[in-house]
């Protein structure tokens, strides 16, 4: 390949960013410093003669080309990994039930879906939007196999469930608002804000839970289902909003910025995991697609 020679490593480093958004979250996940990821990225842009990221202040955006090389990247790492005789559980075949709630399919599935179809083709999954009221009802009825849920929403001992992924809560505000200024931010400094609540996944519910145990009441001016309708209004100035890092973007549609803060007091983490029924051994299937979320993310 001439000047186009790169190591498996190099495509890791940028799957693993482009999987994660940030250089810094890149090399805590692989346990390295993040200039080592930030030069084999640069590295790879420079011999490929292209721009594979956007840089923002938010985190890395891939560009057209970054996604178009992120497909190939996959093919190659799955080509290296049959190579290493890895080859067999691609070959796992069947059909696998799985439900996910309206968070999770919307801000995290999608991508993994794409993922396990790559690594596992003869692997079929029917997948269901439910609420998690309605996937439990249905894993205890064994109408599903498994499920991608909030876990920290899941409080039922008949279901065995595994976090895989913390999601960190912040403060949502819009450019130029009066808290970026602040050296700390806290619930007292919020309790004038215009609030637009999340009411989607029980965020609500938790939402009041942990502002009641700080002591403090959020003025709500809109509950809505709408992450993008959140997004606009924090984004235009209308109010401020709590919420995890899995639906958090820097930009709302319109191209207006959306700043986070992290509050002094502590805000219980969003947490995304696995859910089956605990009496029920897992079937090779059902035991690949939680080992897939639990190994890469757990």
């Amino acid at each position: 390949m001439g000047q186009l020679d790169f190591s498996t490593r190099h495509l890791r480093y940028f799957v693993c960013t482009a999987e994660l958004g940030q250089v810094s979250q890149a090399a805590q996940e692989l346990n390295i410093t993040q200039s080592a990821v930030t030069a084999a990225i640069k590295e790879l842009e420079s011999r490929l003669q292209t721009r594979l990221f956007d840089r923002r202040p938010g985190g890395m955006v891939l560009t057209d080309s970054g996604r178009e090389f992120l497909n190939h990247c996959y093919q190659i790492l799955n080509s290296v990994a049959a190579c290493r005789g890895l080859n067999q559980i691609q070959e796992t075949a069947g059909v696998l039930r799985v439900a996910a709630t309206y968070t999770v399919l919307g801000y995290f599935l999608p991508f993994h879906l794409q993922r396990l179809r790559q690594l596992y083709p003869h692997l079929h999954i029917q997948l269901r939007e439910l609420a998690r009221v309605d996937i439990e009802a249905g894993l205890l009825a064994g109408d599903l196999d498994v499920a991608v849920l909030l876990s920290s929403n899941v409080h039922n001992a008949d279901l065995a469930v595994h976090s895989f992924l913390d999601s960190k809560r912040h403060l949502w505000v819009g450019a130029g608002h009066r808290l970026l200024q602040q050296a700390q931010v806290d619930f007292a400094d919020l309790l004038d804000e215009p609030y637009i609540m999340l009411d989607v996944d029980e965020s609500a519910a938790t939402t009041l839970a942990y502002w009641q145990q700080a002591g403090a009441r959020p003025r709500v001016v809109l509950q809505t289902s709408s992450v993008e309708a959140v997004r606009s209004m924090v984004g235009n100035g209308s109010g401020i909003s709590i919420l995890s890092d899995t639906v958090y973007r820097p930009w709302s549609l319109e191209g207006q910025k959306i700043h986070k803060i992290t509050l002094n007091s502590p805000v219980p983490d969003m947490s995304l995991g696995v859910a089956w029924r605990a009496d029920v051994p897992l079937t090779p299937v059902q035991q690949l697609f939680c080992d897939y979320f639990i190994r890469r993310l757990g």
